[in-house]
């Protein structure tokens, strides 16, 4: 798995490189860093969305109900309660102030976002590393910037990227069938909308559950399926 061990490779590297660059920075900068990253997301996810929905296949209304059912189910699951509550549990075995935050945020980051999935897709199915090569670059750059405002916790969503993504190629041969490209469009759709919503946390505009809306990103795909 080149591609993925590359793609993770990039994040601890990245990460390493912000914390170096973390000691250096007063509160003021590191606010300003995380406000840079917070309107980025704001951009990257609603440039994404608008992209899936204006492109004159969309389906009108399958986005919200991807985001509420999905949303329920999350919410049910209590997704994010669960994954603040492993960072927190490994925050006080480290002794490390701030590493929930840091960890989770990023992970939802590196996972949300379709190249992930595709990347995965491609890498399993075909043996096509250039998605996961591209993504490994931007995580690579991502994560100096999140972890020199977040801490040492971004360097452990290297973990979540590599599961992730991992049990994708591993199962990308079954995946293949469903994930057309009606679906993957949908599905970029719910996951540009899921960007812009870290970008909202980052910034304290409103903070939301994010990793309880993990479960829209697989709505269009059963959609796609079922109606075949």
């Amino acid at each position: 798995m080149p591609g993925l061990i590359a793609n993770v490779a990039a994040i601890i590297i990245g990460s390493l490189a912000g914390l170096f660059i973390r000691n250096g920075l007063s509160v003021r900068f590191k606010t300003m860093v995380t406000n840079a990253i917070g309107l980025s997301c704001l951009f990257i996810g609603a440039s994404t969305a608008f992209r899936g929905l204006l492109s004159g296949n969309a389906h009108p209304i399958l986005f919200i109900i991807s985001m509420v059912a999905g949303g329920l189910l999350g919410e049910f699951i209590d997704i994010d309660a669960r994954l603040n509550g492993l960072g927190l549990f490994i925050e006080r075995k480290a002794g490390t102030e701030g590493f929930a935050k840091g960890f989770v945020a990023a992970s939802l980051l590196y996972c949300v976002g379709s190249m992930a999935i595709i990347g995965s897709l491609e890498a399993g199915l075909m043996g096509n590393y250039d998605t996961l090569f591209a993504k490994s670059v931007l995580d690579g750059v991502t994560a100096v910037i999140l972890a020199a405002s977040y801490g040492f916790g971004v360097i452990f969503s290297s973990v979540s990227v590599f599961i992730y993504q991992g049990l994708i190629v591993l199962l990308a041969s079954s995946l293949q069938e469903y994930m057309t490209d009606d679906a993957v469009r949908e599905l970029s759709i719910v996951g540009g909308i899921l960007i812009f919503a870290i970008g909202l946390d980052m910034l304290g505009i409103k903070k939301v559950k994010v990793a309880n809306f993990l479960p829209a990103l697989v709505v269009p795909v059963i959609f796609y399926a079922v109606m075949g």
